[in-house]
């Protein structure tokens, strides 16, 4: 955000604080101004040459001008902000950061998009139109190999394709469609898992239906429909936070809400009396079970997280979840705070959300003791961060 030579606000796309740039205004309202940037003057120091030619251009790098240690500075900033201004927290617990080990080539997971001509791609900056992609330098070696070799022709009713990178460079394909009719598709002398996803349920055209990920000395099943951090090593860093700083013992019952294959479930389960899980994805409570198979002590609800508090009383010593980027929502916190545990941890990947919910959970009897910012998406705006709770 800067200033236009009458004091109006005007805020510009891919400049960095303390620059003086010269802008094109873009669209004019009645206090601000948005504008694209024409040309620095005055750089900063922060400032960097991106290294992706489409940088700008395509929508999923958003930071690659800054250094990352600028990065880090800016999330943490806006975690911080959207604490005092969302929740009302006039002092919020510092933040403490974890910086990505990779800034670059850290993705196990990657979705692209389709061209007509059935070129890979992403969208475009601010709009929902595909361009064919020369490089991506976010995705894991085995995938950035991979997806440059993948010719695939126009296939009625295929609106993207997703290739993830599991333990030994294993990989799997993920064809995404919305219509039911089944596909002749192959790729000939490529050591590869290929799965059709539709809204009738996976089909496997190769290989295997699922790819095992290591976490922390630990493999993890994870099959085509299943959600998995898309940053392996900053995923093992957050599980060894958490158990590091979540009271735990063997006389506890521990919720684990959104629990997903149960990356946090099966590092909590050896160190606790009862665990609980409750996940509403069919194919996440599969990969679920099989994770977690040599535990007597687990129990798994497949519904929904609000339907379940809201139900049934466990008695919990402490919960974490880990929602999706909506966040918990207002019934969810309400069944959170009847469980009454003393803590709770929230793994969060969307600030905004966070905010609503904090200020819900404080209201509810909880009060923020720590919070942790986990880089998983270095070049991106993306914020993953985990706060720890206690209730009085």
């Amino acid at each position: 955000m800067g200033r236009l030579p009458d004091g109006m606000a005007v805020f510009v796309p891919f400049a960095l604080p303390g620059e003086l740039v010269r802008l094109k205004v873009s669209e004019q309202k009645e206090h601000y101004a948005r504008a694209e940037l024409v040309e620095v003057l005055e750089a900063s120091a922060q400032r960097v040459t991106p290294r992706c030619a489409h940088f700008g251009y395509c929508g999923g790098c958003h930071y690659q001008h800054m250094d990352y240690p600028a990065q880090l500075e800016a999330k943490g900033m806006i975690l911080q902000e959207q604490l005092q201004r969302i929740a009302g927290m006039q002092h919020p617990p510092p933040v403490e950061i974890f910086a990505s080990p990779h800034e670059y080539t850290y993705r196990n997971h990657i979705q692209f998009h389709l061209t007509r001509e059935g070129r890979l791609g992403f969208q475009k900056a601010r709009s929902n139109q595909t361009f064919a992609i020369r490089e991506c330098h976010l995705p894991e070696p085995a995938i950035d190999q991979t997806w440059r070799l993948i010719d695939v022709e126009p296939i009625p009713g295929v609106e993207r394709l997703s290739l993830r990178c599991g333990m030994a460079d294993e990989l799997m394909l993920i064809l995404e469609s919305s219509g039911t009719q089944p596909l002749d598709f192959s790729i000939e002398e490529m050591p590869i898992s290929v799965v059709h996803q539709t809204p009738a349920g996976s089909l496997v055209l190769a290989g295997s239906d699922h790819i095992y990920i290591e976490v922390g000395g630990r493999s993890f099943l994870v099959s085509a429909g299943s959600f998995f951090q898309v940053n392996t090593l900053q995923a093992a860093a957050m599980v060894t936070h958490v158990m590091a700083n979540l009271p735990l013992n063997d006389n506890m019952t521990v919720m684990d809400v959104y629990c997903g294959v149960g990356l946090f479930s099966a590092f909590l389960a050896p160190r606790v009396k009862s665990l609980v899980g409750i996940e509403l994805s069919p194919e996440a409570c599969n990969d679920f079970t099989a994770n977690l198979d040599e535990f007597d002590h687990v129990a798994l609800y497949e519904a929904s997280a609000e339907d379940v508090l809201g139900s049934t009383h466990f008695n919990p010593e402490a919960i974490l979840v880990d929602p999706p980027r909506e966040g918990l929502g207002a019934k969810t916190v309400e069944g959170i705070v009847v469980q009454g545990a003393l803590n709770l941890v929230y793994v969060s990947c969307d600030p905004a959300t966070l905010g609503r919910d904090a200020r819900r959970l404080a209201e509810g009897g909880y009060t923020l003791q720590k919070i942790a910012l986990f880089d998983l998406f270095p070049q991106t705006y993306h914020i993953e961060s985990i706060s720890y709770w206690g209730k009085t």
